[in-house]
């Protein structure tokens, strides 16, 4: 009954083809209409996998207890200098603080005045020792810098210094000295040659190394104001952050880097290398599509009809996605290459056998229409029904996104069937093209044919043997989790997250675990910083500092030894031109008398930055207002850091600020513990150790590891679990249509074996299978069983040597169409689509060889027909 109304169709299409493309007209532009008002479109990738998986329900919660964590925007500061780091990390946040349009919350996870009065107390007592001592040593220094805080003042102080060691009269070393002058002398012969130049005071009196060392890299957590049905929904706050930048004058020229990453940025970064080479890409697709088209009809009219009928119903399609899923996300959008590739089809082989037809001297277009529905009809019907029921086989599982790629793929497959009966015969009527004027089969494969018979068992032999290799070779297929591996290395979030992942203290492949109180956080971030895959393991009371009375002892003597030297009751009076040359000539003095006073490397030192000082104060005043800008501004930066770390008071779990302490203790108590891996967290294998070390104790951890291990083992086991589905279910269809388990097994084994030799291409090429390219499946599997449907079904109706019929050229030249259009995708620029492109590709190459090759060798000789009552109908 089915065939009976696909022939009625085709025959009332053809005989009213004004009326039908009147009506198609009608429902594109009514299609067109809705799909315009109602498309919308998610680049959430939270929603690609259902949310009542154990692993999405514990993300669930922890983002629900702390929601200010998510969807944020790192924005990572590199300072030739900690002064230019810290001082750009100050300026920025608070601008973008008071940008409320594009920014909810503003963060500074390292800096602010907590860790300014705290810092000191991070580092052991030895630590803390260490650096107060120093700070003790450079009193001398430290009050004359503090007293004028200019230009002139560090001249005078260098000075002083300097006139002290050369006179003997102060204990300091020379070599104590060595350090500063040669910086000085740097800085300063920098700003005389017109080069830039940056000092740091925090170097020269902070540890070098270790806890407390001054560090060159700040950090600026922003959570923006997201639009979701933007492909790049925060492109516009990371545009603010850089014209905020701009504005700030944070940039490389005044030794300033920033970086932007996170999870919005790279999922923003990742849309923009698939948006940046999208018209190469498209041009290629749509020119290797036409050619392809225009070989297998030699017809430009005909072309135009089935690009047409596709262009149809892809605008019908969208509409129907529209309302049966409310909109589309980042996986169902593949609905646009399943519909082409299987639309492509349809329409090809309607085509071609309409060309046959009238090859064969069909009286008129429309007989020859009729015929070929006939002959096709059965065919095209069944593998219909078969792709839909592949496609529908991902409904039950955890894979929302492809299970809605199911649902719309699947009403594309109804309403490509429905207009390739309707819309394309009425085209063709009115287009009229021309009848062919050679051969539409492919007679030059007579030898082959016979070829295939002769050597019928070699040639099943070797298949056979290339897919037990295939299957052998199945534990050396790669699924590589990890998303980054799919997006451009050399895009700028990228290249900023693979240089914090070589951070250590600042990888973002950590793990999280939520705890009912901040009790239970700090007894489980004891268990598991003991784990040797865990570099540490950090809870609410990590920000309490340990051995507090000693650090603090320390720190309190030393600010009472240096409180009048940092805080002088009276300051210098503001400095002119005339009394800094005089101060630099006077230091110029003062280190020539050390040059000679204490010859060697310091007197070498003091003798260069005489020199230095010296041209200094005969160079014009824009040099010395430029020496002011590189030496006096970090000055401030430093002495204010001083005296907010000599102010350090007891820390508690209850003192801590509430924008510290809210980031892992919840409103309701729960608290958060933040596990760090040890070892290198770009490697797989040791995110997969670490990942498994942690669950073990921490079933419920999540973060970036899990939910990259997770959703792969998600995905492939929607795959497993749709494939086998819908292996049962296309055969439960054919066995009903066909009713022969031998021409069942006919139109499957070739499916098969293509899914395995294209899984055994990707283990000898070395290409792994990620979340973009194992969508390549569902298209093989469709467009196999539609290929193989068509052979079987000619065979057991009668026909023989198969590779010579128009059926053949159909096939042949819907694969190319198919694989040439998408393996255009291949050029991508985005690493994720290159490889979809290269597995389609391959896919389609083993689909086309298994139909031309595999499958009649496998049929064999010509049967004869069945009865007409066993005939599917």
């Amino acid at each position: 009954m089915s065939k009976s109304l696909l022939e009625r169709a085709v025959s009332f299409s053809a005989r009213k083809p004004l009326i039908v493309l009147l009506t198609g007209l009608l429902l594109v532009l009514g299609a067109g209409f809705h799909a315009a008002g109602h498309f919308e479109m998610t680049t959430d990738t939270s929603l690609l996998i259902s949310p009542d998986t154990q692993w999405r329900r514990n993300d669930a919660a922890v983002t629900a207890a702390f929601p200010q964590l998510n969807d944020t925007i790192m924005v990572v500061i590199d300072g030739r200098t900690p002064e230019l780091a810290r001082d750009a990390a100050d300026r920025l946040s608070a601008a973008l603080r008071e940008d409320p349009a594009h920014f909810a919350l503003v963060r500074r996870p390292d800096g602010g005045a907590f860790f300014d009065r705290t810092g000191l107390m991070f580092g052991s007592v030895g630590d803390v020792r260490a650096a107060t001592a120093k700070l003790v040593e450079a009193q001398p220094l430290l009050g004359g810098l503090a007293y004028d805080p200019s230009l002139r003042g560090i001249a005078n102080t260098v000075a002083t210094a300097a006139g002290g060691v050369a006179d003997g009269t102060n204990d300091s070393s020379a070599s104590q000295l060595e350090a500063p002058l040669a910086g000085l002398d740097q800085a300063i012969a920098a700003v005389l040659a017109g080069r830039t130049a940056h000092f740091s005071w925090q170097q020269l009196l902070a540890p070098a190394k270790g806890a407390l060392a001054p560090p060159t890299r700040q950090l600026i957590l922003a959570q923006p104001k997201l639009n979701f049905a933007d492909l790049q929904p925060g492109e516009a706050a990371a545009a603010a952050v850089h014209a905020h930048a701009a504005r700030l004058n944070l940039d490389e020229a005044r030794g300033v880097s920033l970086g932007i990453t996170g999870e919005i940025p790279l999922a923003d970064e990742e849309f923009g290398s698939i948006r940046e080479n999208i018209g190469l890409v498209g041009l290629l697709m749509a020119a290797a599509m036409l050619a392809t088209l225009w070989f297998a009809t030699r017809s430009v009219k005909t072309v135009i009809a089935i690009v047409a009928t596709i262009a149809a119903g892809l605008v019908i399609t969208l509409a129907a996605g529209m309302i049966a899923v409310g909109r589309l996300n980042l996986i169902s959008v593949a609905f646009i290459p399943l519909f082409v590739g299987l639309g492509v089809d349809f329409g090809i082989q309607l085509s071609v056998r309409f060309n046959a037809e009238r090859r064969a001297g069909t009286a008129s277009m429309a007989e020859a229409l009729e015929n070929a529905a006939r002959a096709l009809g059965g065919p095209i019907l069944l593998a219909a029904g078969a792709i839909c029921l592949a496609l529908g086989a991902f409904l039950p599982t955890d894979y929302i996104g492809i299970a809605e790629l199911g649902i719309i793929s699947g009403i594309g497959m109804i309403f490509a069937l429905m207009l390739n009966v309707t819309l394309l015969p009425a085209l063709l009527m009115v287009l009229k093209p021309a009848p062919p004027a050679s051969e539409v089969g492919f007679a030059r494969a007579a030898v082959v044919d016979r070829w295939l018979a002769r050597n019928r068992r070699g040639v099943l032999l070797a298949f056979a043997a290339a897919m037990l290799v295939s299957i052998a070779s199945l534990p050396l297929v790669r699924f590589d989790f990890n998303f980054l591996h799919m997006r451009d290395p050399d895009a700028p979030a990228m290249r900023m997250l693979r240089d914090l992942m070589r951070d250590p203290q600042r990888t973002p492949n950590t793990l999280s675990v939520l705890t009912p109180d901040a009790d239970a956080a700090d007894r489980l971030a004891r268990r598991l910083s003991r784990l040797p895959e865990v570099r540490d393991a950090i809870s609410v009371s990590s920000f309490v500092p340990a051995d507090q009375p000693a650090k603090l002892a320390l720190i309190q003597d030393a600010s009472l030894l240096l409180d009048a030297t940092l805080n002088p009751l009276d300051l210098a009076p503001p400095d002119d031109d005339a009394g800094t040359i005089a101060a630099l000539r006077k230091a110029a003095a003062a280190l020539h008398r050390l040059e000679t006073a204490r010859p060697g490397t310091p007197g070498t030192a003091a003798g260069r930055l005489a020199a230095g000082f010296a041209r200094l104060a005969d160079a014009p005043p824009a040099d010395r207002r430029k020496a002011q800008a590189v030496l006096v501004d970090p000055l401030a930066v430093t002495l204010n850091g001083i005296r907010s770390a000599l102010q350090a008071s007891e820390v508690t779990r209850e003192t801590l600020p509430p924008e510290i302490a809210a980031d892992w203790v919840a409103r309701d108590g729960q608290a958060l513990v933040q596990i760090v891996p040890a070892g290198d967290s770009t490697d797989n294998a040791v995110l997969t150790r670490f990942t498994a070390a942690v669950r073990r104790i921490a079933p419920n951890a999540v973060g970036l590891p899990v939910a990259a291990q997770e959703g792969a083992r998600t995905v492939a086991r929607a795959f497993i679990q749709a494939g086998l589905l819908a292996l049962v279910l296309v055969c439960l269809l054919l066995f009903a249509v066909l009713r022969s388990l031998r021409e069942v097994a006919f139109t499957m084994a070739p499916v098969v074996l293509s899914g395995f030799l294209t899984l055994g291409s990707c283990v000898v090429i070395g290409q792994a299978l990620n979340f973009a390219n194992i969508i390549a499946f569902p298209l093989l599997f469709g467009v196999g069983v539609a290929f193989h449907i068509y052979f079987v079904m000619a065979w057991r109706n009668g026909a023989g040597d198969l590779l010579q019929t128009s059926l053949a050229r159909a096939v042949m030249f819907s694969a190319l169409a198919t694989g040439s259009a998408f393996g255009a995708l291949w050029f991508s620029d985005h690493p994720g689509t290159a490889s979809m492109g290269l597995i389609l590709m391959i896919s389609l190459i083993w689909t086309l060889i298994c139909a031309l090759i595999f499958e009649p060798a496998l049929l064999g000789p010509q049967r004869q027909p069945p009865p007409e009552r066993g005939r599917c109908t």
